[in-house]
């Protein structure tokens, strides 16, 4: 896993050349412009990108993001507020370790 520092995650980081479907880009392109210490969901992004029936396919979407946590599929939960999953090294505790360091606050237990 890439080692980052909070202030390069997002749409203000750099990464190289996405290679995926042209759905899956739009995906990683509409998590970069997540706010740092914001989440959406996956039916949010959906809607987000002019697929509102896709949610399963955003989630599947996040799990191939090339460049957690730089492109930030951490900030991505389920409509219930739960965490879902994390593809970056050490799954979902480092999922919650990044939205806590974030400021992210959670009404659910995750």
């Amino acid at each position: 896993m890439q080692q980052c520092d909070g202030d390069r995650i997002g749409s203000e980081a750099e990464h190289p050349p996405f290679e995926g479907t042209a759905f899956q880009v739009k995906v990683w392109n509409a998590m970069k412009e997540i706010p740092r210490g914001e989440t959406r969901t996956y039916t949010q992004i959906a809607v987000q990108i002019g697929h509102p029936n896709s949610a399963r396919a955003v989630a599947n979407a996040c799990g191939q993001n090339p460049y957690p946590p730089i492109v930030p599929c951490h900030r991505v939960v389920r409509s219930d507020g739960s965490l879902g999953g994390y593809s970056g090294e050490g799954g979902v505790e480092t999922k919650r370790r990044l939205l806590r360091e974030e400021g992210v606050e959670f009404s659910t237990p995750s």
